[in-house]
């Protein structure tokens, strides 16, 4: 990786029209800002269909793409839908907040509309999206039994046969729901069609996408109902063991995640042919993938299925270069970061160096008056990626009003921040300064927002994901702004 500088936004976050930022006019826009501004890199959460909570790291398939996120306006040009029909719905009053109430409710009946009036004009085009994303058959099926089964979970559906996935119940339902799974298999389509065209304006712009693979996928998701052998499940394909981390000075219970572990030994004697699928689906979506909780391929935290906290778990080995390996050699010609943030130890330092891949460091954790941290600006090493901070950090504005005077009297001495410059342009020089490859900033940090706009808060279930950017917040004078940053360390 090139010596070079980001911005971390989220789709969801751009504005628009319909209540959510979509792969419409306002990404190409995004686009010409970064590209304007110098910047090689568009850093995305994951673009995956969200679930109860709204979190794009918690889905019902690791491959699908969000149906929220297919622009409307283009759906008009394609003629698969009417503008009147668009604006008979009111898509919420605040257009700084995602309201996830009204996409959930309304999203879809636009979207069947466009179904009825495409599947049969566009036929020959689903037929080669099919053909190319195999994945797309489990989940249509698995979206399609959802909505039959009033959006329970797989675990709580009411007939044993489709729920441990019999072959002639799959037959039977596969039938029975035929038009349904149609839908869910168009929607697909119109997802990658639009990315695709969207991807490829940005590299013409020479913008590349980073983003998220969360290490685990959810218990309700297409992805562990279609493949139960890869995760640790008794023969009622119920989990024995879920996934979270233990209690530390911040959490006293620690995090019950609640997702289902792997079991690694059978993915091993598969040639971790799970995992190498996984990528393969990211990389049609993302120039550089960043693994989330790369700890975990050292050792994992194992929590008893039933318990009420994550106290009483247990380290267990991962599978650390054994699958490591397999991703860089089979995925050469992909980026990739390592996420290793959190409890880190020796092993999982030397499981990052043996892969090759950067790690992150955090300037919101560096600057600490009572010891050093290994995030000061001065510590950050080559091969690495400096962020001001991540989507599960406040923004630079917010962390200032949290951090004790001793501490940030240290930060304002160590980055020379002055009354002019400000903290958050003070923090962005800094971060740009340092010697890692590749550096990222929130957007929100860029326009200098406080803890309003954070976009999510680990352990708080409600109220986050919503954060969206005003129309014409990232313009011409913002740009030349960055840039100038961006030329002056030499990332650009």
């Amino acid at each position: 990786m090139d010596r070079s500088s980001g911005v971390l936004m989220p789709l969801s976050s751009l504005p628009s029209p319909y209540g959510i930022g979509t792969m419409g006019k306002s990404a190409y826009e995004f686009v010409d800002f970064l590209s304007a501004a110098s910047q090689r890199y568009w850093q995305l959460l994951p673009l995956v269909p969200t679930s109860e909570g709204d979190s794009p790291y918690s889905s019902f398939s690791t491959f699908a793409g969000n149906p929220y996120f297919i622009d409307l306006d283009m759906l008009v040009k394609d003629k698969l839908l009417r503008q009147k029909e668009i604006d008979a719905y009111s898509w919420g009053s605040d257009p700084e907040k995602v309201d996830y109430g009204k996409m959930y409710g309304q999203r879809p009946a636009l979207l069947h509309i466009a179904f009825h009036r495409g599947s049969e004009k566009l036929a020959g085009e689903v037929s080669a999206f099919r053909e190319a994303n195999r994945w797309v058959e489990n989940y249509s099926l698995y979206m399609a039994l959802k909505a039959h089964f009033d959006m329970l979970p797989w675990t709580r559906w009411p007939e044993e046969d489709i729920r441990l996935r019999r072959p002639e119940a799959v037959a039977r339902w596969s039938e029975t729901l035929r038009e349904e799974i149609e839908y869910h298999v168009f929607v697909q389509f119109l997802f990658f069609r639009q990315w695709s065209k969207l991807r490829d304006y940005a590299h013409k712009k020479g913008v590349q996408f980073i983003g998220d693979i969360p290490i685990y996928v959810a218990l309700d998701s297409a992805d562990v109902w279609s493949e139960p052998r890869f995760f640790q499940l008794d023969e009622k394909n119920v989990p024995k063991a879920v996934a979270g981390v233990p209690p530390d000075p911040f959490t006293a219970d620690g995090q019950l995640w609640g997702n289902p572990l792997y079991n690694w030994d059978e993915m091993e004697r598969d040639g971790f042919g799970w995992w190498i699928r996984r990528v393969e689906g990211a990389q049609k979506l993302y120039d550089v993938i960043r693994i989330d909780h790369f700890r975990g391929f050292e050792s994992y935290w194992s929590v008893p299925f039933g318990e009420k906290t994550a106290k009483n778990g247990t380290w267990l080995p991962g599978p650390g270069m054994k699958l490591v390996g397999v991703l860089t050699s089979w995925f050469h010609d992909l980026g990739f970061i390592a996420e290793d943030l959190g409890y880190v130890t020796e092993g999982v330092r030397k499981l990052v160096q043996d892969s090759g891949m950067p790690g992150m460091k955090i300037l919101e954790f560096a600057f600490d008056a009572h010891g050093d941290s290994d995030y000061l600006p001065h510590c950050i090493s080559y091969n690495s990626v400096c962020y001001l901070g991540t989507h599960d950090n406040d923004t630079v504005m917010g962390w200032l009003k949290s951090t004790g005077k001793r501490d940030r009297d240290f930060a304002a001495r160590y980055m020379h921040i002055t009354e002019d410059e400000g903290w958050c342009w003070g923090m962005i020089r800094t971060g740009m300064m340092t010697a890692a490859d590749l550096f990222v900033m929130q957007m929100q940090d860029l326009l200098e927002l406080g803890s309003d706009a954070r976009m999510n808060t680990p352990g708080i279930p409600s109220g986050n994901w919503r954060w969206r950017m005003l129309p014409g917040a990232a313009d011409k004078e913002l740009a030349k702004k960055l840039k100038l940053y961006t030329k002056t360390y030499r990332r650009g």
